[in-house]
């Protein structure tokens, strides 16, 4: 694809409260790794260094910009906003796009300084955050030039709940890196070596997760092979809820837990079945890297997942909250191989064909580029 920017590559500001291990943590680094370096260059801001993605992204060479701020009330965070407006000039920022909740402190401040082109990212439904930072996205709302969601039912949350016209809402599809994430038959690592099935699931342990009810539906079908595994990836603050829940439910030989890693790919290829139950969901990376691996999923039908899973044909959905359904759809393809295989198969080629991250960035970069030619802002 021909560059829109023929002139100097324009620099660009990415910023997310941190590099850890969750699904906007791990957007933004793609994003940043993969955006062409004759049209932007770009920089990645956060309130707090190191995390999983940290390394990453200074291996692909992106500039890591700290901002020190724990409270928007705090003396620090004046002389931070201090230092950040004189970054913005110095380097000449032509486009700033805000993650999640850090364009409270960052898009206030781009406009004081008079960046050309402010985006904002909205990746998850905002029924999830406080009414204090739901009130502050109201003021974001009004500075920005424009809104990224990644999904239709996004864009349906922000009209509908938010009163935002449908003309500033630029939809983007989440993107899967298939050099990384794709089918691979391998023998299964420990501690799951032993089990014929795997059923699992890899996130972030927050309670919206709701994975008491994969725990529920599991113990309702381990009946069906001894060995059988549960394996839950991921750190959080819902960890020693599942834990005792593990054994009020008799798994604690069968519920294995690890924490955050960045080994996702290995362990999804361990895995024969993946859950996903939300209660709440916009566009899973987690989903979307189980289908490029070839996993079978199942999934709650909330937000965006109906638009990645197409029931019985890339998966099955399942009402959200529902352990008797779940175990239902869990048996079906437990006992059914070669339906399981069908579904993952079908996944894989849709992740590959319509999710991949060139596909993610090269719609980024058409945001970007039109923004920024409105504005009058490319050299």
């Amino acid at each position: 694809m021909k560059s829109g920017n023929k002139g100097r590559p324009a620099p660009v500001l990415l910023m997310v409260r941190e590099l850890g291990s969750g699904g906007i943590e791990r957007d933004v680094t793609k994003l940043a790794i993969g955006l062409d370096r004759l049209r932007f260059t770009p920089y990645v801001a956060t309130y707090k260094l190191g995390g999983l993605r940290y390394e990453e992204l200074k291996k692909g060479g992106i500039p890591i910009v700290h901002l020190p701020v724990s409270s928007l009330k705090s003396p620090k965070a004046i002389l931070t906003a201090l230092r950040f407006g004189s970054f913005l000039r110095g380097k000449k920022i032509r486009l700033l796009h805000a993650f999640d909740a850090s364009g409270i402190f960052g898009v206030p401040l781009a406009r004081l300084v008079s960046v050309p082109a402010i985006l904002m990212s909205t990746l998850g439904h905002r029924g999830l955050l406080d009414p204090r930072t739901r009130r502050q996205f109201k003021l974001t709302d009004n500075l920005v030039d424009a809104i990224v969601v990644n999904c239709e039912a996004m864009r349906d949350h922000l009209m509908n709940d938010f009163s935002l016209r449908a003309e500033r809402i630029e939809l983007c599809y989440n993107g899967v890196d298939i050099r990384e994430f794709f089918p691979l038959q391998e023998p299964k690592p420990d501690p799951v070596s032993g089990a014929f099935l795997v059923i699992g699931t890899i996130c972030v342990l927050r309670p919206e997760k709701a994975l008491h009810v994969l725990q529920e539906a599991f113990a309702r079908v381990q009946h069906l092979d001894p060995t059988m595994k549960l394996l839950i990836v991921g750190s959080g603050s819902e960890l020693p809820r599942l834990q005792e829940n593990s054994l009020r439910l008799g798994l604690e030989n069968s519920c294995i837990f690890l924490p955050a890693t960045q080994q996702v790919a290995k362990l999804l290829h361990a895995m024969d079945v993946f859950v996903s139950c939300s209660s709440s969901e916009a566009f899973s990376n987690s989903i979307l890297e189980a289908m490029a691996c070839g996993c079978c999923v199942v999934a709650s039908r909330v937000g965006g997942t109906p638009e990645l899973i197409e029931d019985e044909d890339r998966g099955l959905l399942f009402a959200s909250g529902n352990a008797d359904e779940l175990a239902q759809k869990l048996l079906r393809v437990l006992q059914d191989l070669t339906l399981r295989k069908k579904l993952g198969a079908r996944a894989a080629e849709f992740a590959a064909t319509k999710l991949n991250i060139e596909i993610a960035v090269q719609r980024t970069t058409e945001i970007y580029e039109t923004l920024l030619r409105r504005k009058h802002a490319l050299e």
